[in-house]
């Protein structure tokens, strides 16, 4: 499902970029020919204008609707909490000593400044988001 939704949303970013770079600036219309004075004809520079603002504020509506629903998506999936609940907690040492050491700072740091001076080479521990 998110991966459809994901799809729209970009086939709906891709039509909006393309039909906001048609419009002209200045009130004017389609770039590309058109823009002439016709007889109020579908495509004529009124026309074309009216046409692409309301092809755009269709388009805006859509872009708006698949970002909430992929919000929506998202926090269905989620256990809760937040990122910022886990900083600052320590994390276990996969590669301590059983028994402690010695030579660990007082302050029970253990961080990869102590590993480096050691001589260890320990990638830090990352907890899990599942």
């Amino acid at each position: 499902m998110e991966t459809v939704l994901l799809v729209v949303h970009v086939l709906i970013v891709l039509a909006l970029i393309v039909v906001v770079l048609m419009q002209r600036s200045e009130g004017g219309a389609l770039g590309m020919g058109g823009g002439g004075s016709g007889g109020g004809g579908f495509l004529t520079g009124r026309g074309t204008a009216n046409l692409l603002t309301r092809t755009t504020a269709i388009l805006a509506l859509c872009f708006f609707a698949t970002s909430i629903l992929s919000t929506i998506l998202a926090n269905r999936q989620t256990t809760g909490g937040s990122v910022f609940d886990s900083v600052g907690q320590p994390t276990t040492e996969q590669n301590a000593p059983a028994g402690g050491s010695s030579d660990a700072p007082a302050s029970g740091g253990g961080g990869i400044l102590d590993d480096l001076q050691k001589g260890r080479r320990a990638l830090p521990s990352v907890p899990s988001g599942r």
